[in-house]
């Protein structure tokens, strides 16, 4: 169990996120359909964890497969951040998204939306993944604690397993970057993070675990020069959401496409065996990480 970190932990990012987060950020068409009318061209958002373009790419197949099955033309979105996804779906500029963890948690706290579904790495077992952090061995970094004194990097403020489980792990080590006992540095993406470590940028990192393995698996990362020295325990996966104020058969339409898919060029990008069942309870175990970084989530909600 994560201990709870004081309250002036990591005013800077979460002054990052909250600078963001209020600025209304456009996405996708500029017109905002009217509440309970499904659009003709459905915008599903994907995070930004990845180059948006390669992103983009690599999910054709789920494009092509839910306009089959949901009867309506497809655009993927990809925001500039998690911030900017969080407003275009509190402002009615999207119909799904798929959110981290974190992300889900601030977004549910300014957005009217439902989580419905989440991936799953081996069917009939529990919708979770784990972060993990990594070090380049040239550094001496063995352990969470030898990270004292180096620069860590993480993805986006709003990432959970880019920022929020990395910075839990090093917290239940003892270490807290507003004591000064080592420095932190955002570079945006979880591939990013991975490419800081093994240039050298950065001493060590955090980002999740199918992702790294990902970035082993094409060749983007070298495991001898990025290695992992922790692995988190599990948490909720990323939750697919859809807009409450959609009609109740279309959000029924689109959980039965989620929790029925299994086309294995449609997940191969998720890097997962289908998606399971998820409530908004689930992600209760994030929100008491949110003080980590200084969110109180009843004011973030104003």
């Amino acid at each position: 169990m994560y201990r709870r970190p004081d309250r002036p932990q990591c005013a800077a990012a979460l002054a990052t996120i909250l600078v963001l987060v209020m600025g209304l950020v456009g996405c996708g068409s500029s017109s905002t359909p009217a509440s309970g009318s499904v659009p003709d061209t459905i915008r599903v958002a994907l995070l930004p964890d990845e180059n948006a373009a390669e992103v983009i790419n690599k999910n054709q197949p789920l494009k092509t497969y839910l306009e089959s099955k949901l009867g309506h033309k497809v655009e993927l979105v990809v925001t500039t951040d998690y911030s900017s996804m969080i407003e275009a779906m509190a402002h009615g500029r999207l119909e799904l998204a798929y959110f981290g963890p974190l992300s889900y948690v601030l977004a549910k706290e300014k957005a009217d939306i439902e989580p419905f579904a989440a991936l799953t790495e081996v069917k009939g077992q529990p919708p979770t993944y784990r972060a993990v952090f990594v070090a380049n061995p040239a550094s001496g970094i063995k352990n969470l604690k030898d990270v004292a004194g180096k620069t860590v990097a993480w993805g986006d403020p709003a990432s959970t397993s880019s920022h929020l489980i990395p910075k839990a792990m090093l917290a239940d080590a003892g270490l807290r970057v507003d004591r000064g006992d080592y420095q932190e540095q955002h570079v945006g993406a979880h591939d990013a993070v991975a490419l800081a470590v093994q240039n050298g940028n950065a001493q060590a990192g955090g980002l999740s675990k199918p992702i790294y393995e990902q970035l082993v698996k094409n060749g983007t990362i070298d495991p001898s020069k990025v290695v992992v020295i922790a692995e988190s325990n599990p948490y909720p996966n990323y939750p697919w959401t859809v807009r409450s104020s959609l009609p109740e058969d279309f959000k029924n339409n689109v959980r039965a496409a989620f929790l029925g898919l299994d086309d294995k060029s449609v997940l191969k990008p998720f890097k997962g065996a289908g998606f399971a069942p998820v409530k908004d309870q689930d992600y209760d175990v994030v929100r008491q990480l949110a003080p980590l970084l200084n969110i109180n989530l009843a004011e973030f909600s104003r």
